[in-house]
């Protein structure tokens, strides 16, 4: 088991105190990781120690997540919110530029930086993580992926917390999992899962992520208005990027890397056989994509 990484408490002027893993020389590139749901830094425990040698890396525990601060209102995570905790971030270590890898909802947060900031992000590394137009339009084309992504209406239900206040965080968490990872390895991090679902106001905190996002999950029975900006040009990504997909995820179809090039002019692309949670699920190759590529 890779033992806890020590960790930076840092207040930002953004008004939340994140926890953050920092390894490597701060003289070196810098290389930002943001993890998912329902994760820490941790996801990149594999990563860090390898990066580290080449960049300084900083991995925070987002907001809402572990021991992070966990704001209170659903409107405290909307995703203006969340790429400014990242930029005032690099700020806080004074990066004017860095490479902004990120998984899961972290790859959300890296894909809108991307778009937004060029100016701050140099490279970007996404590893089964949808890009925006092409996942919104899929929810409206792709009745498998609409289907795989019922679960966000799910988490969007106010009442799922004293759902889970009823069974149990032990039993929602192997719930959550099962058919979604590699038991074997899940095993290993099931104490830090648990103790980070623990902290007070965690799970409404990691659920917000969800109800603050504009993303339209219509139900499978639904035909909601279709948004105008799917149908028209969408901006083309400014820099290089390498996207890293775990081909075996059953929340994201391959509808997502469908159409992918043509929005991402400079796409290195590396599919794995491995599921959603490929940063642990398939370390080495990982490992190897990014080496390869930075």
């Amino acid at each position: 088991m890779i033992p806890p990484f020590p960790l930076e408490r840092i207040a930002l002027p953004t008004g939340v105190e994140l926890d953050v893993a920092i390894a490597g020389n701060p003289a070196n590139p810098a290389i930002i990781l943001l993890h998912g749901f329902p994760e820490s830094h941790r996801t990149w425990r594999h990563q860090i120690p390898e990066l580290a040698k080449t960049h300084f890396v900083i991995a925070p525990d987002q907001r809402g997540f572990a021991r992070s601060s966990k704001p209170e209102l659903v409107s405290d995570y909307t995703p203006a919110k969340l790429l400014g905790d990242v930029l005032a971030l690099a700020d806080h270590f004074g990066k004017d530029r860095f490479t902004l890898i990120g998984h899961d909802w972290g790859g959300a947060v890296a894909w809108m930086g991307a778009l937004n900031r060029p100016d701050r992000v140099e490279r970007l590394i996404i590893i089964n993580a949808p890009h925006p137009l092409i996942f919104q339009r899929t929810m409206f084309d792709d009745p498998d992926q609409r289907a795989a992504s019922q679960y966000i209406r799910a988490f969007r239900n106010p009442s799922l917390e004293a759902h889970i206040a009823t069974i149990g965080v032990e039993a929602y968490f192997a719930k959550t999992f099962v058919g979604h990872a590699d038991q074997t390895k899940l095993a290993e991090e099931r104490p830090y899962y648990l103790d980070q679902w623990r902290q007070t106001g965690a799970l409404t905190a990691m659920y917000n992520w969800y109800r603050a996002s504009p993303i339209i999950v219509p139900a499978m029975d639904e035909e909601p208005p279709r948004p105008a900006f799917l149908d028209k040009p969408f901006p083309l990504l400014a820099m290089p990027a390498l996207v890293i997909w775990g081909m075996a995820d059953t929340a994201l179809k391959p509808s997502q890397l469908v159409g992918l090039d043509a929005l991402v002019p400079e796409m290195t692309l590396v599919t794995i056989d491995a599921g959603h949670f490929v940063p642990w699920e398939a370390p080495d190759a990982v490992n190897a994509a990014m080496s390869a590529w930075l």
